[in-house]
């Protein structure tokens, strides 16, 4: 049977009396038992049924107890927000009292609070408001911290996470993501490969990240069970000890029967990743479902028929109480006792599960990554029991063809239809210590400030069931929050301290000085149109610029211009007391610039198109580095690809290549990708990019516009080539050993003929560019360019790309006069080699970018995937944030213009980029237009 009789039916108690019988005790707690059993149904009448003529068997207790919390629904005791202590409270902890705080409280009635007190206390916040007299009376030991009017939030909740379980550094050893036995796997628990030693707690925790729920990986349909942790380190060491409100029977097998159960989570993934892994169809991996959740029921059903039993008396024959380890997670699930997190993307996978969950009965706590969520709202508003919530990316797509049309506004549009919105990392795909900056994206792209806050804090931790203890700042709920240095909307928002439990968890944190302006929500950009396109176009709307309808653009209420002055970037405008400027632009050429009295008297005829800035500002266009940019669509679809180049340490050359022939890239660009496009409405107009290649040579890199519609358009290929790329990594076991490779190297510059790639790079005619990460390869690197330098008496062009560990050997570097690119900005400490980051602040003074500029070394920055060329403004404008003023707004506008235009051998570009209502570096400011002197025309996107 499905369900327990409803009230309409109705089973007759006949109980035959005998004056004198004595009830024994374990009768009498059987009746107890059964009267809280029917206490908690308010919809049935089910009536115990003893016949004395049958005796009691000796489990009798503990079934009924078992069948009456089949219909408990997990969630905390009635007398949990009554609780003086949290079951977490490390004793020892001193009180602290927060004062002068403006709090995000994450409560809908008002989100926001000034110059308010919180005090925290044995794990839990004792208070919230305007501190009163008697409220710290009896405290001997508090700790005070004055928070000066900044922000304090609920600490950040990350939904999808693989903390823990594909840790930080990359090991072998250490991978426990996915198992690969089947498809079917709900009795897996990633608990069970929980590392205490990732690197990346510390690091997420540095980012405001109190709370993950750490799934396991998407390669299989049903993949196992989820957990839910709290970072910080404990001094028991243990997986368990990190665990919040796990299932009772985790850590304890005496469960006390008058407790709710408490909410479990679980993974299945659909699409791509399970069919991908087993070779099946999409119609195969719902079958799958299908088989898995039919046993389920069935076997529910067994359990419910018993239950019906032991409710009605029916002891004759009746053993235990069905268990099955392999299938009790999914019966729970048919019970509406698991929240389970789907990864699936495209439509007709989201349309499969809702039609799986009305099949089955059974309610979905939230789809992950769902790129095409946005383009089906109806199809998640028929799920079972809820509409899922909806957890994805900012702006992280087209990385395979089931997250081609994943749009930047499916955020605003999800939750403008009513559906909750959580932002997730994913980690490590993403780093989650920046998890904040997918809220800050999604808020700049339309999501409202309270629901791109929201997203982080209060809503990941409704979907999770924690709502009662996390994801707010009320009192009586976890000590988890988050001083930060600005508004945590505005970008480069940092922590200044965290709190899990009460207990601080930074330790003498570094604070970079922001601007008071950084203390108030971004007033972010109009993106109505561009939202309706996404729809319209389902993901794909035209991505084409559009030409002035005359031939001169004056521009009004011009805050700010920077230009190319020989090879660096200057501010060569500024708007003054007396007003903002105008520039006027005349056939792709900026003409002039200043106050408007300087300008106006180049206006000479009607003809002319006139634009309000507000505020806003031209500066040089930026340049993508570091990415296959140019050379793919989707990164997983092979026939949308250049492809790799093989390797002359592992492969076998063709002979028609003689063996030694330098591929390049330009032979393979592919012209008006949609992230190419994207970058150049984002202010990106060229990008630098190398074959890709997993192997020691990569080849020559080509410089070209990503604006271009193809390769014979005026400009589209601004330079052939521009440097000589290779890599020198620990690949993978069996490859050729770091000294191998050094040593080819070695022989390919010194030995190789005139005139070829190596031979000019030798000679200093091109940029050698050797991607690494590892500091001991650099110092490797260091000694092979003064041995090439002596041998040619040239100077090799040396640059070291990626470099997370460059920042060690600041001094050196700059000695030998080698310039770094930082691929990515933000450095990551992805495996072994790359393991010792300077992570900046609040956990060291300096970045790594800093550290490195303040030595004197040409520092350019670099992507990693094509998707984030957009996000290249915002790049340098944490990088410039985090420096505590050491980087100013011309230097980071160089980081990834003139900067990389040095480092790569690119010939300077003059391209212009205009933004309205700030720089190119705020998040106020969207860019508007593109003026290209080398095509002679302006454009505007």
């Amino acid at each position: 049977m499905d369900k327990l009789p409803t009230h309409n039916e109705v089973v007759v108690a006949r109980f035959r009396p005998r004056m004198r019988r004595r009830w024994n005790f374990k009768y009498l707690s059987l009746l107890c038992l059964c009267g809280i059993y029917l206490t908690a149904q308010s919809t049935s009448r089910i009536v115990f049924v003893h016949d004395e003529s049958t005796s009691l068997p000796a489990h009798a207790e503990e079934a009924l107890h078992q069948c009456k919390m089949l219909s408990v629904k997990p969630g905390p005791p009635d007398n949990f927000h009554r609780r003086s202590q949290s079951d977490r409270f490390v004793k020892g902890t001193p009180p602290t009292l927060l004062r002068n705080a403006s709090v995000w409280t994450g409560d809908s009635a008002g989100y926001e609070l000034r110059d308010v007190d919180i005090l925290l206390d044995k794990g839990i916040i004792k208070f919230v408001g305007q501190g009163h007299q008697g409220l710290l009376h009896g405290y001997s030991n508090l700790v005070t911290v004055d928070v000066g009017g900044k922000w304090v939030t609920p600490g950040i909740v990350d939904m999808h996470s693989h903390l823990g379980v594909d840790s930080l550094p990359f090991l072998a050893g250490s991978s426990d993501t996915n198992s690969l036995k089947g498809p079917i796997l709900p009795w897996l628990r990633s608990l069970d490969g929980l590392n205490t030693h990732d690197d990346a707690y510390r690091l997420s925790i540095s980012g405001g990240v109190t709370t993950a729920n750490v799934l396991p990986g998407s390669a299989n349909a049903i993949g196992g069970q989820a957990f839910v942790i709290k970072l910080r380190p404990t001094t028991e060491r243990s997986p368990s000890s990190m665990l919040l409100e796990p299932p009772y029977t985790i850590n304890d097998t005496q469960v006390d029967p008058t407790l709710p159960p408490r909410w479990r989570q679980m993974k299945h993934a659909c699409g791509e990743n399970p069919g991908l892994i087993y070779g099946n169809t999409r119609m195969d991996t719902f079958w799958a479902f299908r088989q898995a959740y039919d046993e389920a029921r069935k076997f529910k059903e067994k359990q419910d028929d018993y239950c019906a039993k032991v409710f009605t008396g029916r002891w004759d024959g009746l053993g235990d109480f069905p268990q099955d380890l392999r299938l009790e997670a999914l019966v729970d699930v048919l019970r509406g006792r698991v929240k389970v997190h789907v990864h699936c993307y495209e439509a007709v996978d989201l349309d499969d599960f809702v039609r799986l969950m009305n099949e089955f009965h059974f309610p979905l706590a939230a789809f992950h990554h769902a790129h095409e969520a946005y383009l089906v709202p109806d199809t998640l508003k028929r799920a079972y029991g809820n509409t899922p919530a909806i957890a994805m990316f900012a702006t992280n797509a087209r990385y395979k063809r089931e997250a081609y049309r994943a749009s930047e506004f499916a955020p605003r549009i999800l939750a403008e239809n009513g559906i909750d919105v959580v932002m997730k990392s994913d980690h490590p795909v993403l780093n989650s210590r920046y998890l904040l900056y997918e809220a800050q994206q999604a808020h700049y792209y339309g999501l409202s400030a309270d629901l791109a806050l929201s997203s982080v804090t209060s809503v990941p931790a409704k979907v999770l069931g924690l709502d009662h203890r996390i994801g707010f700042i009320r009192e009586g709920y976890d000590a988890d929050l988050v001083i930060w240095d600005s508004h945590p909307l505005a970008i480069g928002a940092t922590p200044t301290q965290v709190w899990i439990d009460g207990i601080s968890q930074l330790q003498n944190p570094y604070v970079s000085a922001k601007p008071l302006a950084f203390q108030t929500a971004p007033s972010t950009p109009n993106f109505d149109k561009e939202a309706a396109a996404a729809i319209k176009y389902e993901g794909l709307p035209p991505l084409s610029t559009r030409s002035p309808t005359t031939n001169v653009v004056v521009f009004t209420n011009v805050g700010s211009v920077f230009s190319k002055i020989g090879m660096e970037v200057q501010q060569v405008f500024s708007a003054s007391s007396a007003g903002l400027g105008v520039a006027i632009v005349k056939a792709g050429e900026l003409i002039c610039y200043g106050p408007h009295t300087t300008c106006l008297h180049y206006v000479t005829s009607n003809e002319v198109e006139w634009s309000d800035l507000d505020g806003g500002s031209i500066c040089p266009a930026l340049v993508s580095y570091g990415s296959p940019l140019g050379l793919e669509e989707i990164h997983d679809e092979k026939s949308t690809r250049d492809g790799v180049v093989l390797d002359p340490l592992v492969d076998r050359i063709p002979g028609v290549l003689n063996g030694s022939e330098v591929i390049r890239a330009v032979d393979g660009l592919l012209f008006a990708t949609r992230d190419a496009l994207l970058a150049y409405r984002a202010g990106v107009t060229s990008a630098v990019t190398a074959p890709a290649s997993n192997g020691l040579v990569a080849g020559l890199s080509t410089i070209f516009s990503t604006g271009a519609a193809h390769g014979l358009q005026a400009g589209a290929v601004v330079q052939d080539v521009a440097a000589l790329h290779v890599s020198i990594s620990h690949r993978w076991s069996g490859s050729p050993s770091v000294s191998t490779q050094i040593a080819a190297l070695r022989n390919l510059l010194l030995h190789s003929n005139d005139g070829t790639p190596f031979n000019q790079a030798a000679k200093g005619e091109i940029p050698l560019v050797v991607e690494t990460a590892n500091v001991d390869i650099i110092v490797s690197l260091l000694k092979l360019k003064a041995q090439v330098d002596t041998n040619t008496g040239s100077n090799i062009r040396l640059v070291i790309s990626d470099a997370a560990e460059a920042h060690v050997l600041s001094k050196e570097l700059a000695a030998a006069g080698v310039g770094v690119i930082m691929s990515p900005s933000r450095p990551f400490p992805e495996d072994w080699q790359s393991h010792r980051i300077l992570p900046g602040p609040p956990l060291t003074n300096d970045s790594a970018i800093s550290t490195l500029l303040d030595h004197g070394v040409t520092v350019g920055i670099g992507i990693l995937e094509p998707w984030s060329a957009r996000s290249t403004r915002f790049d340098i404008a944490w990088a410039a944030l985090e420096s505590d003023g050491k980087i100013s707004k011309a230097q980071a506008l160089a980081l990834a213009s003139t900067n990389l235009e040095k480092l790569l051998g690119a010939t300077a570009q003059g391209d212009l980029v205009v933004t309205r209502g700030g720089t190119i570096l705020d998040f106020e400011a969207k860019v508007v237009g593109v003026i290209s002197q080398s095509r002679g025309l302006f454009e505007w996107i």
